[in-house]
């Protein structure tokens, strides 16, 4: 069984509490990490690294930001744009559907995190990341179960990770069309599945994935 956490540990929205110590001992540069598309059936999974500037009046500046899944793509956008100006510094990495069937999910995710991390102009001194951990990285870590909702910078990957795969996903439909993946994004919705009987797998499948290796 997963761990789980306490709904009281959960704020009702992300907050700097984890990189407030972190700041107070004089740890600066903090990076908050999260992936999309862990559970696609199609397309790559995303892994964004967000590193925010040692300023507490972020929770303000920041207000509205919130774990991607619990935000409309309207919302996601905009915030994007917002937290390209704010971010000291930002990048995603990405992990194709090919990788994600020779090396498995996890380790394909953590390959698209370290991308992530090594395309970021400044390297961090510490990582936050979503209940994950990354054995290759050199800083330290801090994993925290329910990470985006409950840290600002992993929140913030979040949402960088969810934008970039959406738009991949979308250009994906352009050059596959017919199984919608501008609509549901690789995910398994009823209509996916169906589009996927009938037409069968395309090349942007994980053909590791149920039902596709069916």
């Amino acid at each position: 069984m997963p761990p789980r956490i306490s709904p009281d540990q959960i704020p009702a929205a992300p907050d700097l509490s984890v990189e407030i110590a972190l700041w107070d001992s004089e740890i600066t540069h903090i990076a908050g990490i999260d992936e999309a598309g862990r559970g696609a059936l199609a397309g790559p999974v995303a892994a964004a690294v967000v590193i925010l500037p040692s300023d507490r009046t972020l929770i303000k500046k920041l207000s509205g930001v919130q774990d991607s899944k619990k935000m409309t793509p309207r919302m996601r956008t905009v915030w994007t744009i917002r937290l390209q100006k704010v971010a000291t510094a930002w990048s995603v990495g990405l992990a194709s559907q090919f990788e994600i069937d020779n090396l498995g999910i996890l380790p394909a995710t953590r390959l698209a995190a370290q991308r992530a991390l090594g395309a970021l102009p400044i390297q961090p001194h510490h990582l936050i990341l979503d209940y994950l951990f990354l054995p290759d990285a050199n800083q330290p870590q801090t994993s925290l179960i329910k990470g985006d909702q409950r840290s600002l910078s992993i929140a913030a990957a979040s949402i960088f990770a969810k934008t970039t795969r959406d738009a991949l996903l979308c250009e994906l439909e352009t050059r596959y069309p017919g199984y919608g993946f501008n609509i549901h994004k690789g995910y398994g919705t009823r209509a996916h599945i169906k589009a996927l009987n009938k037409l069968g797998p395309s090349p942007a499948h994980r053909k590791t994935f149920q039902p596709v290796a069916e």
